[in-house]
């Protein structure tokens, strides 16, 4: 392409620019003109300002896709092709801005009718559930009544079968439930329980059949006896049950008591018979053989229980201190390896003034549960290596664990 082609070319771009700018003038004047002379058609007026809008819009698209175009056919060197003529980019720019606001104002009618559709579907909806719940209301309030009705008509001999029917289900249920869950000895209802129940039912239907009829005494006092009779029968069953229960515990002997003999023959053969207090069998700690010794035999006892060889407690599990109020105990519990067998020692000692002797030169293992119960209980262990406070301050007033024990500080 020579420079006079050029500058050919960008002279007629220049003319087609003013061309278009002055006509674009003449437009805007006319139509402020035309605004001026017709002010009441402001819906009209504002649609022609947004298509004249959009005519620039796409005027300007459309000098930008020529312009575009110009320099692909001039890269291409296709300069022999006329350019566009801008009044007809201009009309086809108008039309199709025209065309795009009727597609919105049609698509704003459509969605209008749309919502006004839902709205009247959704108050449709909402009335059809209104109805079906008030007929729903209705239809059960009928049959309630209905069921009313039946059964004040109920045949008196048929209510009272009915009712004893409806007890025996449910105390056989109960029962069921009872033995589910391992209970043994709580099967049958309570019969103090079962007797109110039934003489509350009674009571009601009775009340309701003698209103229609005039044998609602006779029904009451039959259902009341039957209750009765049926309680009565529950709490012998119950007592019988029960004394059977204990008289088998009371015969059933201890499998340690043979136990307990033995180390009470082999005391008494060796330091005689005036050193234990009292020896039983203690079945709220698993069966142990339990020996209460005296209190000035109390050491001399522990002693014996370590070193005989037949005994051989040679190993101290357990060592603590409790105030009775009206006296102090200390226990202790001893266990044999060689023999895996075990013992109980207790000894009973004077509240007012509780001192003992101290067991730990026998076993080290008493050494600080002795100072915790000398700490807390207040109790002295004479021959104790270091008798001292173990978990509460040396100047700490009192002893915690003791029955009248006031704190000293009355904020603590």
């Amino acid at each position: 392409m020579t420079d006079d082609s050029r500058e050919d070319l960008a002279e007629q771009k220049r003319k087609a620019v003013e061309e278009a700018k002055r006509k674009a003038a003449e437009l805007r004047k006319a139509r402020e003109e035309k605004k001026a002379e017709d002010s009441e058609d402001r819906v009209e007026a504002s649609q022609e300002e947004d298509s004249e809008l959009a005519k620039k819009k796409a005027a300007a698209a459309a000098k930008a896709k020529a312009a575009a175009l110009r320099k692909k056919k001039e890269q291409e060197g296709e300069a022999s092709e006329p350019e566009e003529d801008p009044d007809l980019a201009k009309k086809k720019a108008v039309a199709a801005a025209k065309a795009k606001a009727a597609a919105l104002r049609k698509k704003k009618e459509q969605e209008g009718e749309a919502s006004e559709t839902e709205e009247d579907a959704d108050l449709a909806k909402k009335k059809a559930v209104a109805a079906a719940k008030a007929k729903a209301a209705a239809l059960r309030k009928k049959k309630e009544q209905e069921g009313e009705a039946k059964e004040t008509e109920e045949d008196p001999d048929l209510a009272k079968k009915k009712a004893v029917a409806a007890a025996k289900a449910k105390a056989a249920a109960l029962r069921k439930k009872k033995e589910q869950e391992g209970e043994a000895s709580e099967t049958e209802e309570d019969p103090d329980l079962a007797k109110k129940k039934a003489v509350a039912a009674a009571k009601a239907k009775a009340a309701a059949l003698k209103k229609k009829s005039g044998s609602g005494d006779d029904e009451k006092a039959k259902a009341v006896a039957a209750a009765k009779a049926k309680a009565k029968a529950a709490a012998a069953a119950k007592a019988k049950g029960k004394a059977k229960e204990e008289e088998a515990e009371e015969v059933k002997p201890s499998p340690n008591q043979p136990l307990l003999d033995r180390y009470l023959e082999i005391i008494k053969e060796n330091l005689g018979d005036d050193l234990v207090e009292d020896a039983y069998i203690n079945r709220l700690a698993k069966d142990v053989p339990t020996l209460v010794a005296k209190k000035e035999s109390y050491y001399r006892l522990a002693e014996f229980l370590k070193f005989n060889e037949l005994l051989a407690f040679d190993y101290l599990s357990e060592t603590h201190g409790t105030d009775f109020e009206t006296h102090m105990e200390i226990y202790n519990h001893f266990y044999s390896y060689i023999n895996k067998q075990s013992v109980a020692l207790k000894v009973k000692i004077d509240r007012e003034n509780p001192v003992i002797q101290s067991i730990t030169p026998l076993w080290s293992g008493a050494n600080w549960p002795e100072r915790e119960a000398y700490d807390l209980l207040g109790i002295v262990f004479e021959g104790h290596p270091n008798l001292s406070r173990i978990m509460m301050p040396d100047d700490w007033v009192g002893h915690p664990l003791r029955k009248d024990y006031e704190p000293y500080d009355v904020e603590v």
